[in-house]
């Protein structure tokens, strides 16, 4: 697994994941929030299969090459 996703790409998603997570802990949305796993996930490990299919890269490093 390359990476494919840059820094603001990373914060973004597990910002955004974490934010879901505690709205369905608190009940604020429905358990659909869980969802925020998935970016939280793929913010910390740096890839992003989606971008992979779709040939996205947003890694600044890997575009060096």
């Amino acid at each position: 697994m390359t990476r494919n996703e840059g820094t603001i790409d990373r914060v973004v998603r597990v910002t955004v994941g974490v934010l879901l997570i505690i709205g369905a802990m608190t009940g604020t949305i429905g358990v659909w929030g869980y969802i925020g796993v998935l970016p939280v996930i793929t913010g910390a490990l740096g890839y992003c299969p989606a971008y992979s299919l779709i040939g996205l890269n947003t890694c600044p490093i890997n575009k060096r090459v």
